[in-house]
């Protein structure tokens, strides 16, 4: 039985950036969840509240590092999963690098919808 994240080299930079995600994307989703749970109309409140600040550039900016992050993480915990299930060689190159392309185009994906919530473009497509 592989040993549990034995792809990372335990207190090594992906290691710790794993970690550094997941704390990130867990403390912003609590923050979410408090919003629209405890605040009373917190449904219409969050959208209004998000559709103002949207065209400000620290939210937006908030909005593609969440995205980012969570990407991060979501790609590189389901490689390291496969990893250790054991795929070596020509097919760990393989889900690598298709693990990479899927990932630049839910970036980029992710880019193309905040722009057009904010009403901005930074992308030329």
């Amino acid at each position: 039985m592989a040993e549990h994240y034995s792809s990372f080299e335990r207190g090594g930079r992906r290691w710790l950036w794993q970690r550094i995600t997941a704390a990130f994307l867990v403390i912003v989703l609590a923050f979410h969840f408090f919003l629209l749970h405890f605040v009373h109309h917190a449904d219409e409140v969050t959208f209004a509240m998000s559709s103002a600040r949207m065209e400000q550039w620290t939210y937006y900016s908030l909005m593609i590092l969440f995205l980012v992050t969570a990407t991060f993480h979501g790609v590189n915990g389901v490689f390291n999963a496969l990893v250790n299930q054991g795929i070596e060689g020509t097919r760990k190159t393989a889900v690598k690098w298709t693990l990479v392309a899927a990932s630049l185009l839910l970036i980029v994906q992710g880019v193309r919808t905040a722009n057009a919530w904010a009403g901005i473009s930074l992308l030329p497509f």
